[in-house]
């Protein structure tokens, strides 16, 4: 991610207060931790987005992923899809014409995919 992409999220954010910066930044390592995984350079769909946003959300903060989402303003799945579209029409990110926001919803509930489904895996040395 480069400076003028930086600025391009600071000026989302400051003309819509919906969606904290974080936000922004978390789709986009959502995105590049899809693409790792797929294991190839092509279009990722709006659902292949979101399993990673889980798998990384859970990574990274566990059972708290939704408090954590919460506090960047997002509050379920189309959120997530609001803040692909907003990158998509700033010019960060590109979109098929077949891509659509319905992608996006009601795709997960935050609390079955990230507190019911909680394992916690223990490594044994």
């Amino acid at each position: 991610m480069n400076a003028e992409d930086l600025k391009k999220i600071q000026e989302l954010v400051e003309r819509d207060t919906s969606y904290h910066f974080d936000a922004y930044l978390f789709v986009l390592s959502a995105l590049s931790y899809t693409l790792k995984r797929i294991r190839e350079r092509r279009h990722v769909s709006g659902r292949e987005l979101l399993e990673g946003i889980r798998m990384l959300g859970l990574e990274l903060y566990g059972r708290f992923a939704p408090e954590v989402f919460h506090h960047w303003g997002v509050h379920n799945t189309l959120d997530f899809g609001k803040i692909v579209f907003a990158l998509v029409d700033c010019g960060i990110l590109r979109k098929r014409e077949e891509d659509t926001l319905d992608e996006f919803k009601d795709v997960y509930d935050f609390d079955q995919a990230f507190i019911e489904n909680y394992e916690v895996e223990i490594k044994r040395s």
